[in-house]
């Protein structure tokens, strides 16, 4: 009886002593969140100086750093479709003081192309949320054949694969679009890839192209002086810069939304705590009018979300690029 009495007093003790075993190392991560950060945090970009997604992710982590009182210091890494910079953060210590600016296309898109394939998956990354998102849009030579989104799709039905379609570069969302365009509205394109918008555009307005599918900022110029028309956005919502113009869920493609959308990851293991204080601090940021500014002039939008929502639209983006890879649609080159 009295051993009896002497274990359960024992796994009393034990079972107490566990709880605040628990609630101490409960209290040190908040503890350790709050004092977050004691260092400079290195943000990686997995593209070279000058792109878009540096711009973004130097002016929306500048404003991060701004309400922490810390450094956030810009690491550019890039390199095979945005391959070196994200196996860089995959391999960081995840400790919050590496992080990574990324977007769908370097994440889930432009990999797949690059000899050996893409070497890092979504369960290598603790996302942390959105930064922005760029629209995209259909357009073709005002003097050209295609008054309406209509028309464009009615001809390429009629003649499969001759109806020319150019884009900005393999593995961009630009590129993406089209593909999944082909797929939604059932019809086969002549895809013609360009390096950069600036030749695509050219051929575009020279008429030795049908149409282009392109980042919002790049033709806007050409859009409001009446040399490009646009039949329609990709996104799912319009375009504050072009109001008038209908989305292609509008039009009847069901749940058709790509855009370029930019976000910030840790690597896996970082400490919950510590990305729920930089998501609240990243919307935080977001929120900011003068950032909202630095995202329009860019052509984009700020979009905040959660850390689960960012992890959600990740794995959707990878599930549509691993579909359009065993498609033969995305292949390393």
């Amino acid at each position: 009886m009295q051993d009896d009495t002497l274990r359960g007093s024992r796994r009393a003790f034990l079972a107490t002593a566990m709880a605040g075993g628990a609630a101490l190392a409960l209290g040190r991560a908040a503890s350790a969140a709050e004092a977050y950060p004691v260092r400079p945090v290195t943000v990686v970009v997995p593209y070279a100086p000058g792109g878009n997604l540096d711009i973004t992710g130097r002016a929306i982590t500048t404003a991060m750093g701004a309400i922490l009182h810390a450094s956030f210091v810009i690491d550019n890494r890039p390199g095979a479709g945005g391959v070196v910079g994200h196996d860089l953060v995959a391999r960081a210590q995840p400790d919050g003081y590496t992080l990574i600016v990324t977007a769908n296309g370097s994440f889930a898109y432009a990999p797949r192309l690059v000899p050996g394939g893409k070497s890092f998956k979504p369960a290598d990354f603790a996302p942390v949320g959105f930064m922005a998102e760029t629209p995209l849009v259909l357009e073709v030579p005002t003097r050209g054949r295609y008054a309406t989104y209509q028309d464009f799709i009615a001809a390429a039905k009629a003649a499969p694969g001759k109806i020319s379609i150019g884009h900005s570069g393999n593995g961009t969302t630009n590129h993406i679009a089209i593909l999944l365009l082909e797929k939604a509205a059932g019809v086969r394109l002549n895809i013609i890839p360009y390096k950069g918008s600036g030749p695509g555009l050219n051929d575009l307005l020279g008429g030795q192209l049908d149409a282009f599918i392109d980042q919002l900022p790049s033709s806007l110029p050409h859009l409001k002086a009446g040399n490009l028309r646009p039949l329609a956005m990709t996104s799912a919502s319009r375009a504050a810069d072009l109001p008038q113009v209908r989305t292609l869920q509008e039009l009847g493609l069901a749940g058709f939304d790509v855009t370029t959308t930019a976000g910030l990851m840790a690597p896996a293991g970082t400490p919950a705590a510590v990305v729920a204080r930089l998501n609240q601090v990243l919307n935080q940021a977001l929120g900011q009018d003068d950032v909202k500014q630095k995202m329009a002039n860019l052509g984009s939008r700020v979009r905040q979300g959660s850390a689960a929502e960012f992890t959600a639209y990740l794995a959707s983006e990878d599930k549509k690029g691993q579909q359009l890879a065993s498609e033969g649609l995305l292949r390393a080159g």
